[in-house]
C-alpha cells in the first residue's frame, strides 16, 4: 500500500512537471516571438535615428565648411587691406609731412608779411 500511493505521487509530480515544462516553452516561444518583433521595430528605429543623425551632422558639416570659407576670405580681405593701409601710411605720412611744410612755410611767409605790415605802422 506504501508503494502504491508512493507511485501515485512520482506519477503525478512526472505530469505536474511535464505540464509545466510545456506551459513554459509555450510562454517562451509566445515571448521569443514578441521579442523579434520589438527587436525588429527596435532595429528600425534605431537606423531611422542613425540616418537622421547621419543628416543632421552632414548639415553642420557644410554649414561649419561654408563658415570656414567666408571666414578664410575675410581674412584675405584684411590682410590686402592691411598691406594696403600700410603703403598708404606710408604715402599718407609723406603726404602729412608735405602738408605741415606747406603750412609753417604759409605761416612764415604770413608772418613775414606781417612783421612787414607792423614795421610800417
Amino acid at each position: 500500500m506504501g508503494w502504491r500511493r508512493r507511485n501515485k505521487i512520482v506519477v503525478g509530480l512526472a505530469v505536474v512537471m511535464i505540464l509545466g515544462t510545456a506551459v513554459y516553452f509555450r510562454l517562451w516561444a509566445i515571448d521569443y516571438s514578441a521579442s523579434s518583433y520589438d527587436a525588429d521595430l527596435l532595429r528600425r528605429r534605431f537606423d531611422l535615428a542613425n540616418r537622421e543623425a547621419l543628416d543632421e551632422s552632414a548639415e553642420w558639416r557644410l554649414r561649419y565648411d561654408e563658415e570656414a570659407e567666408r571666414t578664410a576670405q575675410c581674412l584675405n580681405e584684411l590682410k590686402q587691406v592691411k598691406e594696403s593701409s600700410k603703403k598708404d601710411d606710408y604715402v599718407g605720412n609723406v603726404n602729412q609731412k608735405l602738408e605741415m611744410l606747406q603750412k609753417v612755410k604759409s605761416l612764415d611767409e604770413g608772418s613775414v608779411y606781417r612783421a612787414g605790415q607792423d614795421g610800417l605802422a
